[in-house]
């Protein structure tokens, strides 16, 4: 089951599957702030795309320094379908009082805010900080949601996808979408 809506001039997809074999112009990978892959969708993007992202995230790394919660970078895809890899640091859930809604969402924003200036025009999401993380799932959906919601009624894309791995995480997304109207303003 997937769900697919227009909002604006943005097709939002919300579907099951492996982000790693998305034919959008860029995935977006949950990363940690070393940026040098790990588990989760982190591994996987590393050991489908080869070792070319790995180079490129030590020389970003070399150059700047650990990636902040929050914030994102941009990658070549190397061998996968999608030309681009934007990894991002999404929070780890501490309970609630260390800010982590804000600052997933800045995650949400960068990833968004660094396609455009890339002119990159589709996307796939994972579900950020909801694995190893531990980010609560139906809080974290709101947030990516909303947060994508609100940016591309004012900076719109042609597809943003989200890509989830196991049924659960899917029927979240659809519940929570439903909730949200949608996409209906």
């Amino acid at each position: 089951m997937a769900v697919e809506t227009v909002v604006g001039n943005t097709k939002i997809v919300i579907t099951q599957g492996d982000i790693t074999r998305q034919d959008t112009e860029a995935i977006v990978n949950a990363a940690n702030s070393s940026l040098m892959g790990g588990g989760g969708v982190d591994g996987a993007i590393h050991r489908a795309g080869g070792p070319a992202i790995l180079e490129e995230c030590k020389k970003i790394v070399a150059e700047k320094g650990p990636c902040p919660t929050g914030q994102a970078v941009i990658t070549t895809g190397g061998n996968l379908k999608a030309r681009y890899v934007i990894h991002t640091v999404g929070p780890r859930w501490l309970g609630g009082n260390a800010d982590e809604d804000a600052l997933l969402r800045q995650a949400y924003l960068s990833c968004l805010e660094l396609a455009s200036a890339h002119g990159i025009k589709s996307i796939a999401f994972p579900a950020i900080s909801t694995g190893a993380y531990r980010f609560p799932k139906e809080r974290a959906t709101r947030i990516a949601l909303s947060t994508v919601l609100e940016y591309v009624k004012e900076k719109p894309l042609d597809e943003v996808r989200f890509v989830l791995f196991s049924d659960e995480d899917l029927s979240v997304y659809i519940r929570t979408w439903e909730a949200l109207g949608g996409g209906k303003t």
